[in-house]
Parts: C-alpha cells; structure tokens; sequence
C-alpha cells in the first residue's frame, strides 16, 4: 500500500540540504543532485531516485560503501512508494553491510521478533557495541522518524554508542523502513515494546530509549509509562502535532499517510481521524515517567513548541528548546548531540 503525491523536489533539497551534507555527503556532490533533478517520481534521466541512485552507484564502483550507503539512503527518501524506492533501500542495504568492516565499531545485524495485529513480524535491527562494552552496560534503542532511517543516522548512532560507552540497537519505526507493520498508535507501539524487550536481555538490563522526529514519538510514550529506565525526545510529536488544523509542510502530509498505510493521498477529514489516535495526553497526565530529556529547535516548522514545552516541570525532565534552529535541530546537531551525552553519562540517574 503506497502512492504517489504532488511534491516539487526542489522543496526538498531547501529543507534537507544541511542533513544530505552534514551526515557525511560532499556538498558538490548533492549540489550536482540538486541541479540534476527535476522530477520527484520518474525512475529516469532527472528523476529523484534515478539522480540519486546514479551517484550511489558511482561511489560504489569507488568502493566507497559508506557514501553509497548514505546517496542510496537518499534515493529512497521520503519513502517507499514505488518499486525504484524500495529498489534503493535494497542497495543501500547491501553498501551499508559492505562498509560494516570500516566503522570503527563492532556491528551485528540481526532480527528481532515482533507482534503486528496478531501476526508475527521480523524487524532488522542493528547493533552498534563500542569499545570496553561490557554485558552488564546498559542498551540504547534508538531510531528516526517517517523518513531518516537508520541507515541515514549511522554516524550519530555511532557516535553515541563511542561517546556514552552504551550499546546501541538502531531500528526503523513501524511504518517504515524495513520495519514491515504499519505506523499506529497501539499495534506500532507494541513493536517497540519488543524491541524494549530484546534489549533488556542484549545487556545488563537498563534500557534507554532515544526516538528522532516520529520516533521521539514513540520514546516519549515509553518513557511516560515507565517502560524504559531513561528516555530523550528529540524533536518529537507529543499533542498538539495531532491536532485537527495542523498544517503540513515539505511533503510531510504524503509522507505520514504512506507511513500509516493508505494507497492514496488521504484527505483532511482522513488523517486527522487516523492521527488523533497518537495523542500522548493520557500519559502526559500520570506521574509515572523515567528520567527523560527532551530537546528540538525553536524554530521548528513540523513539530509545534507545545509538544516540547509540555514537558516542563514534569519531575526527572530536562527540557531544551534550542534557538535559531528548525526540526530535530539539524542545523545545531552537534549541540544537541552534546545535551544528549551529557545527559546519558551523568544526568540520567538510571
């Protein structure tokens, strides 16, 4: 179940240049991607996932795994509507193990079984274990949203895992990815449930969890319930992202609804329906949560302040609303990255 919606693909190299350059591409040569692309769908000559596809391939005949990895990553971006898409996460799949021996960190791929409305369902999941990790150290989950995988966030996965001496299990969200169950609020959530699970046995059994964008969704949640020993939020939707008059921005509307399932573009009246069902309010109004940190740009055009601002007060919280930068504080990722080492080495208490 996936289509094909109205998207100028210039639109989103303006929001996703600082992320094609900063998790690792050459600015000149997402510059020649960007000059070359006209078309958001078609598999051809100035088509997205063809343009995109071609620089992959290039890097690769250069045995450069790791760059291919990451223009493949982008071929596929936003998400897997077609067969070109799901062509290019393919690739990158197989430039990302090929890189594997390179990253400087012990990595292991394996599947971990989940529930998907009453079936089971295998998610790939990676594990990303630093040097002097013992099985007694914790285990952080972590993943991003509708559209960066995790794949495109290797380099900060990995960089948490050597800087914080925690062992990392990186996952896609239900809805995305190589997660095959949908994007929902209970069913979804009960994948991550089982990846909270798996971990407590792949270390000494705290877990902390750390969701990007749609993922700090789900990190949210499992850290008002308690479900985990520490949780950070970063850059994620909480309340009033699912409010009925949202507007969406950058293709997001397209994006969220191949996330959750439709075959076409759902009308208002449709998403908002499927998307008041995340409202996190009902946790939001207990006292139960671990330690949590939360953390996105002022600036934001996604995700509405409220949704991080909400958090102040709440006892074992630290909140940061970084200014000058927009969703996930890309632009200042650095900075956030430090708050979140910060915080998992000497803030958390867990």
């Amino acid at each position: 179940m996936a289509f094909h919606w109205k998207l100028d693909p210039q639109e989103l190299f303006v929001e996703r240049y600082p992320q094609m350059v900063g998790t690792g591409l050459p600015a000149a040569d997402v510059d020649g991607a960007r000059a070359a692309i006209a078309d958001m769908w078609a598999d051809a000559p100035s088509g997205w996932v063809h343009e995109w596809s071609r620089l992959g391939a290039k890097y690769a005949r250069a045995g450069e795994h790791r760059l291919a990895a990451l223009a493949y990553g982008w071929a596929k971006f936003p998400t897997l509507a077609d067969a070109a898409k799901r062509a290019a996460l393919t690739r990158q799949v197989d430039q990302y193990l090929l890189a594997a021996p390179d990253f400087g960190i012990d990595f292991e791929r394996i599947m971990v079984e989940a529930a998907d409305r009453g079936a089971r369902v295998e998610v790939p999941v990676h594990l990303l274990t630093p040097p002097g990790w013992s099985s007694t150290d914790p285990v952080l989950i972590a993943s991003g949203g509708v559209d960066s995988w995790k794949m495109d966030l290797h380099a900060l996965f990995a960089d948490l895992a050597v800087r914080t001496g925690l062992r990392v299990l990186a996952f896609d969200i239900p809805g995305t990815g190589e997660t095959n169950a949908p994007l929902s609020a209970d069913t979804g959530y009960d994948v991550v449930r089982a990846l909270i699970d798996r971990a407590r046995t792949l270390g000494g059994g705290p877990v902390a969890h750390l969701g990007i964008s749609m993922g700090g969704y789900y990190a949210a949640r499992s850290g008002l319930a308690g479900e985990v020993d520490a949780a950070i939020v970063l850059g994620g939707p909480v309340e009033r992202s699912f409010d009925p008059d949202r507007t969406w921005a950058f293709g997001m509307r397209g994006i969220v609804g191949n996330a959750l399932g439709f075959d076409s573009e759902p009308t208002d009246v449709e998403l908002t329906r499927r998307m008041s069902d995340f409202t996190l309010r009902q946790w939001l109004d207990r006292d139960r949560n671990a330690p949590m940190l939360v953390l996105n740009g002022a600036d934001d055009i996604h995700i509405p302040r409220a949704d991080t601002l909400v958090f102040e007060g709440r006892r074992d919280t630290d909140v940061h609303l970084l200014p000058d930068t927009g969703h996930c504080a890309i632009t200042k990722l650095p900075e956030a990255t430090r708050l979140m080492v910060d915080w998992l080495t000497h803030t958390a208490h867990w």
